[in-house]
């Protein structure tokens, strides 16, 4: 139901799982298996799968920390954005990849749960698109330190409060991984 006419396709957004990202993240093993279920199911079905990959003055561009974790592998053929800022649309070409794929709704995992990925969730809700953030395939770092709730908590109410946002002509939605689907939208 996306407010983007003539895009009916569904892309997943793979988001900063990147080693100096995800270190010391919540279910980190588990956000990334999942991830990577969902990039085979994606690939198998003929969605894109695009990259998002962070940098800034503690992710160097090209270091270590910079990298994404070995355990997913990003193909030759899938698109890889490079961003500066949380939300993955900001100061990037994802918008035009976008419209080239034919892309009105987008399958949200990654890192991390209260920065980069709300962003980019409500990045891409206001420019027109369906967003549907997959619940157990996203995670964040510990920052109760500096007054914040428990990285499990930030979890649950992202998932909570995105599971039913909408606008005219466009919605959010949270799923798990088992029932993400990335099947075109009904153009009929």
């Amino acid at each position: 139901m996306t407010t983007l006419p003539g895009r009916p396709n569904t892309a997943l957004l793979v988001i900063d799982v990147q080693n100096g990202v995800v270190e010391g993240c919540h279910d980190r093993d588990g956000v990334i298996a999942n991830i990577a279920t969902l990039a085979a199911r994606a690939r198998t079905e003929g969605a894109p799968v695009i990259w998002v990959q962070h940098s800034d003055d503690q992710l160097k561009k090209g270091g270590e920390s910079w990298q994404y974790v070995p355990e997913l592998v990003r193909h030759d053929t899938e698109p890889l954005v490079h961003k500066l800022y949380a939300d993955s649309f900001e100061a990037t070409e994802l918008e035009e990849l976008l419209a080239g794929l034919g892309v009105g709704r987008l399958v949200v995992t990654g890192a991390q749960t209260d920065v980069c990925i709300r962003s980019t969730l409500h990045g891409g809700f206001v420019r027109g698109y369906d967003v549907t953030l997959v619940a157990d395939a996203h995670t964040t770092e510990d920052l109760t330190a500096y007054g914040a709730p428990g990285p499990a908590l930030v979890i649950a109410h992202t998932n909570l409060y995105w599971a039913e946002q909408d606008a005219p002509g466009r919605r959010g939605d949270t799923v798990v991984t088992a029932e993400v689907s990335f099947a075109p939208a009904d153009t009929a």
